[in-house]
């Protein structure tokens, strides 16, 4: 009951960081979702390709990563794609950052907006502090002289549960925004560092220098 009576006592301006709070989780559920999903996969891809890397079966492997579409999958396509070309090892590295490139989009995406929508949390919370307080101010003007201490009391405390509330959403949602760029890094190092294996592998199955 002390939360609703602190959102209702709070203005109007509660109910768009209400808003901003609900897509924030949101995104932050979608994001968390999706970059598991993309480790799991990933981590299933590698399975299956260690064989296929270890016995030089490179067309095999690419015919693998053609009909995937894990974040990996996508990588390591690049690569193979240069390799049955005959190209050097240079321009097969260069394919897989491409490989990189193209999917890093899809790993940040949307994940870039929990750190706005914390910065409009905040920013909406002190814009209703100040209309109350200026409503206040204008409500006291024209109250008794005995009435005008305690009406200004309520209303300050009144409109400072916005900002109190803005704080309340921006807080979870930089935090939020911080784990999913963390969990977001951790996923390109393993596509990188898998990229690299493989390019190993082809090197010693005899790439061309």
């Amino acid at each position: 009951m002390e939360i609703v009576k602190f959102f209702q006592t709070g203005g109007p301006f509660m109910y768009p960081i209400l808003v901003v709070l609900a897509i924030g989780l949101a995104i932050s559920v979608e994001r968390y979702i999706f970059l598991s999903s993309a480790f799991r996969k990933t981590k299933k891809v590698w399975k299956q390709l260690t064989p296929m890397l270890k016995a030089s079966d490179f067309q095999r492997a690419h015919q693998f990563t053609h009909q995937n579409k894990s974040p990996l999958a996508v990588v390591l396509n690049y690569g193979f794609a240069r390799q049955r070309s005959k190209a050097n090892r240079e321009l097969v590295e260069s394919a897989f950052e491409a490989g990189i490139m193209e999917v890093m989009p899809d790993l940040e995406q949307r994940t870039h907006y929990l750190a706005t929508f914390a910065n409009v949390a905040t920013l909406l919370g002190l814009l209703g502090t100040i209309i109350g307080l200026i409503q206040a101010f204008t409500a006291v003007a024209g109250a008794e002289a005995a009435e005008k201490a305690d009406l200004l009391s309520a209303s300050i405390s009144v409109a400072m549960n916005t900002t109190a509330f803005g704080l309340v959403v921006a807080i979870p949602l930089i935090l939020l925004s911080s784990y999913l760029n963390n969990k977001t890094a951790r996923l390109v190092e393993v596509l990188e560092m898998s990229a690299v294996k493989c390019l190993n592998l082809m090197d010693d199955a005899g790439i061309q220098a």
